[in-house]
Order: C-alpha cells, then sequence, then structure tokens
C-alpha cells in the first residue's frame, strides 16, 4: 500500500494520485500533473464539430492544452501501427494461446469438461506469427473485393480467429463489427445489414447457419469465413434473389488473397487515420433496436493508454509476461479494449508483453471457468458482476462444508483479510492487522491458488453495478475488485478504482485526461450539481444526469443512406440526443459525486418509475437490496410506472443459469437449505420461504437508504418460474435487463399482482 498516495486521495485529490504516477515509458506516457485540472481535459473550443453519423468522416483529435491527453504526451496514432511496434519490440514472444483439439468438443447434456490440456500442449502464435496471419487474412479481404469503409462482421465465440477477423479488417481500412454470440438470426440479420457488412467470419455451426439465414437479406454479402466448422464449408450458396456468397474455411480464406501485393495492403495500412472509424460496438438495445457506436482508433487506443497508466504494477517485469483470459463477449468494447488493444498496447510501449489465452465456449454454463483461470493464471482479470457472483457462490458453498477446527480457522483468516481490505478503503490507513502473514499463508493465499487467481495483479468489473457484499466477500479472501464505469460511447472506461483508491459501492474517479460531470437534468441549460461530502447519503438535489467528454467518446452513431432516409434522420436525431452542442455526452444514468472526486450511479433515467403522485422512484437500489438481502434471489425487477404502487417480478438461483441460459428448475447456490424444497416450483408452494421474501421486501421499503419514500414501496411480489436471460429475451447480451420486454412478457402476472389482496401471488402465465 503506497501510503503517501493514499494520503493524497483521502485529503480530498484522488487525481493527484493518478497525475503523480511512475512515468511508463519514455514515449509513451509522462504523466506529468498539469499547471491546472482544466488544461488536462480536452479542448472543445475550437473544434468544428464533435461528432457525425458518416462512418468515412475523419474527425480531429481532441488532444487536451497538456497533460496525458495532450498531444506532446500521447500523439494520435493507429491500431496498425500499434500492433506493428508491439511485433518489432516483441514479435517472438508468445501473444495468442488456445486449446485445440478433440478435448474442446462440445459437452453433451450432463457430461463434466475434460481437464485443461498441459500448457505445452496449447496452440500458440507469436506476435509476429499473429500479424502475418492477419496481413494473410487482410490480403483475402481485399481480394474479395473489401473496399474502406466497409464492415466485416465476427460472429462467435472468443477464439484467435476471432482478433485475427477483427484485425485484418481494420488492416484493409474496414469497420469490423462484432455480433454477439447469443445474438438470434434476427439480429444477426439487422446488425450485418445495419453496418454493411461484406465479409462475415463465424465460428461453429449454429453461428454459420444463422448468418447463411440472414444472407438471404443481405445484398452486400460476399463471401461467410467459419474457423470451427470446416464440414460446414463445402460448397457456395445462392440467395433467393440470385447472388452468390462464397464460403470458405478459414484456412481456404488465407489462400484466397496470395496475389495480393504487400504495396497493396500498405496502401490500405497508410491510408487510415486515427480520427477514423476501426470498429461498429453495438449496443445493448434495452430499449429499442441497438446502435451502432463508431469507434476511431484514437478512441480505443487513447482509452486503454489511460487505463495501463493506472495500474503501473502491470507491464513492467520484462522477464514475465501479463496474461488475460478472454472469455467475456469481444463484440462488446470492453472485450476490444481489454482482449485485442491493451495487449499490443502494453507489449508496444512497455517493459513487460501480454498475451491472450482463450476459454472455452462452454465454460460459463458448465462452470469450468476455473479450470481455465488456474490453467492461465491471469495477471488481469475482468469479470462482470454475475461471473465474481457465481464464482463466490460456488466457493460459500465449499465453506458450507467445512466443519469444525477447519472453519474456525478458516473464518479467523476471513475476518483478517476482510479487516485489511476495509482499511485500503480511501481515507484508511490501509495497515495489515496482526497475524495477516499467518491468515495469508495458511488460508488466503490457498483459496487464491484454488481460483487460479494467485498471481493476479489487478482485478476489475464493469457493464453492471456490483454489490457491496460481493466486493467484500472477494475483500475478505484477500482479492480487491476495482469497479470500472463507463458505456459503449466512451470505449467502456471513463471512472476508475485502484487498490490504492477506491470505496466500495462507488464507482470510482474521473481517469486523467477525461472529463466527468453531474449536470443537473432539470435545467435547460448545462449546470453541475454539487459535490456531496456521502456518496452514500445523497440528497435530490445533488443527483443529476452523469456526462462525459474526452478523446473516448465515440465519432457517433452510424447512419447507413442505403437504409433510406427515414434512417438516416432517425440516426442524427438519436445522436443528438446523446451528445449536445457542448461536446457532452448524456449517459442516461443518474448520479452524484463527492468532495472527493468519486462518482456513485443512483438509477438510469430511463428506468425511473413515475408514482401516482407523480414522484420519480429509482428501481435499482430497491432491487439490489432485496437481492442482497436475501440469498435466494437472482433477479428482482419493479413494475409500478404511473400506477397506484409498485410490485415487484423476482427470479430466484437456478441450477444452469448464466445469464445467457435461464437454466432449469433446480434450486442453486443461496437458495439451497432456505427451505425444504429442491426446485422453483416447489419453493414457490413453501410458505416459509415465500414469507421469506416478504421479509425481505418489508425490510428493504423499511430503508431509507434505498427507499427514501413511501411511494417507492413495494407492495407486492410474484416468483416467476425460471431466471431471467438472454436466451428468454429478458437481458440483453451485456445482462442489462429489458423492462419492457419482461412487462410484456408476464403482463397476466403483473395484473394478476394488482389485482390480488396478498402480499405473495403466485405466478399466473400469460
Amino acid at each position: 500500500m503506497d501510503m503517501q498516495n493514499l494520503g493524497l486521495a483521502a485529503a480530498g485529490v484522488a487525481g493527484a494520485y493518478m497525475w503523480a504516477a511512475t512515468p511508463r515509458a519514455p514515449d509513451a506516457i509522462k504523466s506529468e500533473a498539469p499547471r491546472n485540472l482544466e488544461d488536462a481535459y480536452s479542448d472543445y473550443s475550437k473544434a468544428k464539430r464533435f461528432c457525425t453519423t458518416d462512418c468515412r468522416d475523419e474527425l480531429d483529435i481532441r488532444y487536451a492544452p497538456s497533460g496525458i491527453a495532450s498531444k506532446d504526451v500521447s500523439p494520435a496514432i493507429t491500431i496498425p501501427a500499434i500492433f506493428e511496434a508491439a511485433c518489432k519490440k516483441a514479435g517472438s514472444q508468445v501473444a495468442l494461446r488456445v486449446e485445440r483439439g478433440p478435448i474442446i468438443k462440445p459437452l453433451a447434456k450432463g457430461e463434466k469438461p475434460p481437464p485443461a490440456m498441459p500448457a505445452d500442449q496449447w496452440t500458440t502464435w507469436t506476435y509476429d506469427q499473429y500479424y502475418a496471419e492477419c496481413v494473410k487474412a487482410a490480403k483475402s479481404l481485399i481480394a474479395t473485393g473489401v473496399q474502406p469503409h466497409d464492415a466485416v462482421n465476427i460472429y462467435g465465440f472468443n477464439a484467435p480467429e476471432w482478433l485475427m477477423g477483427e484485425v485484418s479488417a481494420i488492416l484493409v481500412g474496414a469497420m469490423a463489427a462484432g455480433i454477439y454470440p447469443t445474438d438470434t438470426t434476427a439480429q444477426v440479420t439487422f446488425k450485418a445489414k445495419h453496418s454493411g457488412a461484406a465479409i462475415a467470419f463465424v465460428g461453429d455451426e449454429a453461428k454459420f447457419t444463422r448468418m447463411k439465414e440472414a444472407a438471404e437479406n443481405l445484398p452486400k454479402m460476399k463471401a461467410i469465413v467459419a474457423w470451427d466448422c470446416d464440414h460446414m464449408c463445402g460448397e457456395d450458396f445462392t440467395t433467393a434473389d440470385g447472388r452468390t456468397v462464397k464460403v470458405y474455411s478459414w484456412e481456404k480464406f488465407l489462400e484466397v488473397g496470395a496475389d495480393v501485393s504487400d504495396a497493396a495492403l500498405n496502401e490500405r495500412i497508410a491510408a487510415q487515420k486515427p480520427g477514423n472509424c476501426c470498429a461498429i460496438i453495438y449496443t445493448s438495445g434495452t430499449t429499442g433496436d441497438p446502435k451502432g457506436v463508431m469507434i476511431s482508433h484514437d478512441n480505443i487506443i487513447f482509452d486503454a493508454k489511460v487505463v495501463m497508466n493506472l495500474v503501473p504494477h502491470i507491464g513492467q517485469d520484462a522477464a514475465n509476461p501479463e496474461r488475460i483470459l478472454s472469455y467475456l463477449p469481444l463484440s462488446h468494447v470492453a472485450g476490444m479494449m481489454v482482449d485485442i488493444i491493451m495487449p499490443m498496447y502494453c507489449t508496444a510501449t512497455l517493459p513487460a508483453t501480454m498475451n491472450v489465452s482463450f476459454a472455452r465456449v462452454y465454460d460459463l454454463k458448465a462452470g469450468s471457468l476455473k479450470d481455465r483461470l488456474q490453467s492461465v493464471k491471469p495477471t488481469l482479470f475482468l469479470g462482470v458482476p454475475r461471473v465474481w457472483e457465481k464464482i463466490a457462490e460456488k466457493m460459500k458453498a465449499i465453506g458450507a462444508s467445512i466443519t469444525g477446527v477447519k472453519k474456525k480457522i478458516s473464518t479467523w483468516a476471513k475476518a483478517k483479510g476482510l479487516e485489511h481490505q476495509r482499511a485500503c478503503q480511501l481515507g484508511g490507513t490501509g495497515e495489515y492487522p496482526p497475524f495477516y502473514g499467518v491468515a495469508e499463508a495458511i488460508v488466503l493465499g490457498n483459496v487464491k491458488k484454488a481460483l487460479g487467481l494467485e498471481h493476479c495483479k489487478f482485478g476489475f468489473t464493469g457493464a453492471a453495478p456490483i454489490s457491496t457484499d460481493t466486493l467484500e466477500y472477494f475483500g475478505q479472501l484477500g482479492i480487491q475488485i476495482n469497479e470500472v464505469y463507463g458505456m459503449s460511447e466512451n470505449c467502456g472506461a471513463t471512472t476508475f478504482s485502484t487498490d490504492n483508491c477506491h470505496v466500495w459501492g462507488s464507482c470510482g474517479f474521473e481517469i486523467p485526461g477525461l472529463e466527468v460531470k453531474v449536470m443537473d437534468a432539470e435545467k435547460k441549460t448545462a449546470t453541475e450539481c454539487a459535490v456531496v461530502k456521502n456518496l452514500f447519503d445523497a440528497p435530490e438535489a445533488a443527483q443529476g444526469e452523469i456526462c462525459f467528454r474526452g478523446r473516448h467518446i465515440m465519432m457517433g452513431y452510424m447512419a447507413n443512406p442505403e437504409l433510406g432516409s427515414e434512417h438516416v434522420k432517425t440516426i442524427e436525431k438519436k445522436l443528438a440526443e446523446a451528445i449536445d452542442k457542448d461536446g457532452w455526452l448524456h449517459s442516461g444514468d443518474k448520479g452524484c459525486k463527492d468532495d472527493k472526486g468519486f462518482l456513485k450511479i443512483t438509477g438510469r433515467y430511463k428506468e425511473l418509475l413515475i408514482g401516482a403522485g407523480g414522484e420519480n422512484i429509482a428501481p435499482v437500489p430497491m432491487e439490489d437490496e432485496i437481492k442482497r438481502i436475501h440469498p435466494a434471489v437472482s433477479n428482482v425487477m419493479m413494475v409500478g410506472d404511473k400506477r397506484k404502487f409498485n410490485v415487484a417480478l423476482v427470479t430466484l438461483k437456478a441450477v444452469g443459469a448464466t445469464g445467457d441460459q435461464p437454466g432449469t428448475d433446480e434450486l442453486d447456490g443461496g437458495a439451497v437449505g432456505i427451505t425444504d424444497a429442491t426446485t422453483i416450483s416447489g419453493a414457490c408452494k413453501d410458505k416459509a420461504f415465500t414469507d421469506s421474501i416478504i421479509k425481505a421486501v418489508t425490510d428493504t421499503n423499511n430503508n431509507p437508504v434505498c427507499c427514501p419514500m413511501n411511494a417507492a414501496k413495494i407492495q407486492k411480489f410474484t416468483i416467476l418460474p425460471y431466471d431471467f436471460s438472454v436466451e428468454g429475451g429478458e437481458l440483453t447480451p451485456t445482462l442489462k435487463t429489458k423492462r419492457s420486454v419482461v412487462c410484456k412478457k408476464f403482463d397476466a402476472a403483473i395484473e394478476a399482482m394488482y389485482k390480488s389482496k396478498e402480499a405473495y401471488v403466485p405466478f399466473v402465465a400469460n
């Protein structure tokens, strides 16, 4: 623990710690403290325009007068340039690792995952080999007619070919447009048509089939390239309108561009500018069709750069490569930044290299992610809250089975771990309690080793709120999970937490060089809300819309003129709502900021319920509190917009529920043991169990922190027969709740609650 830096933060200048960070590399980041904070922000006063809907545009780089966002410290470069620099410095070092062969075949129902391959049997690519294969794929894209600013779709689970498909598209000046692995044929068709895709790289048989079906409605689609289903790649096919779509295996596709010269590709690379679009990231689409966020080279490289600058202990040991496990969707902006751009940036500019290993496609569903963690031993690990929670549930189940002396020792050791982690929060001493070393040696170190996180230097979470209970649970094991906040429109990271500077329940401080303000949403002019002393007791007047500016802000939402003038007008309207005349990106999130610079999200404006008396009710704090109190509850969704009172839909933790899939009827995790029933259907009939949820709801209603007014109270609830999931349509691919979809899907159950006089209302199907 750096006590001097912690003291600076505790004194109310969280940013000062970051500006004083050790320089990363002479030609990369110089992290000199600017003369004043305003000079450190991007200069918006001279910009002619802040955004565009045209993917062919080049936007000016939003340099700051001084500091990390300035031209002197962070000159803009392209992704091909950073990749070439990585190869020049460490071309012979490992870049990618993956298990291949029969061992990773799809699992049959009830089949257990086979053990991990020995490390020396994984298939690897060095940086030179990685680049060379991208070059071959890029030449083949040119040979098949892909033009600058065309789109290339990538659709499949994480694999080396996913990365190479994206990078090869960028090399030729096209835009990589990833598609979520869970997307249906209709969703694939929408994204491929909107992006104007010319080529699609796909993974397994199911992805190939969906893309082939989608191709019937994709007039620009020239070819489908599959990397994990060679048996599907025998013949080209003709669409109903007479177009021929070529079909290639990955290996065959690499041969297509054999006659394309180096000069032809180099000309494409040289023509690219840092202000050009390199990728389209599709938003989750909670309230309608997803929007295509255009990310420039500078957007994503700069954001990766400032994030790396906040973790100065990453990338410094030249003798030991940094390691990442890739398993979260690469079509998400966090997947692109953490799994694709950060390894290139680290390897190109810092003493150490960074390599990426890939999980198996079934790891999350089968609960075998720990096997990959134990094999890879990542030094940097990103887990969305759902992943951390599932790990915690399994660990708690193991802990519950321990008895006697072992139980007492374990409890004692975890208490020492929690005491230290609580002291590491902002304003704490950072001190280790007596005998912490003993606790680490006999319990905590072994737990981290069992999880495969014994070498993890930095663990973090994002994409959704994480409960303080989860943070405390891992804290007592000696694992600090740092909260990060952002969105697709700002490359995924605008506020950050570090081991030295964090507050549990906050999403961190603004990253140096990036600007964050909480704006009064009621006033027509841009007015910043007052800061508060206590993030967890912020008055309504201090809460407003969280807004951002900086070099990481998207180019804009893509409009495809081929889809008609009305489409273009709609996208232009959405962009105008997102980025205002002063360049502020409006997040739609409600929050507050304290006098130390820390930010807390208190709700989302689109999710606010309007009570019968006109009250603004934030459902998320209520929902999160019920989940925190009751270990059996998986999801809660409040309903009550323009109603006389609020009701809630509740789901229980189930075996097989991953977020992507709803799971089974069998209870799992914290739900086990609370009731004699072993199934969701049985628990719904157990009065003692339903009474326990009534108590959790009542306790939440009586908690003024999450329920500040009577209008926010939940009067009734029902238990759904299965959990929310992407497959079921209740969740987006990033696991956000589609509230309007849920309301429509469970309309009968909702109406039954409003008609009933009981607090618990048995489920009624539509």
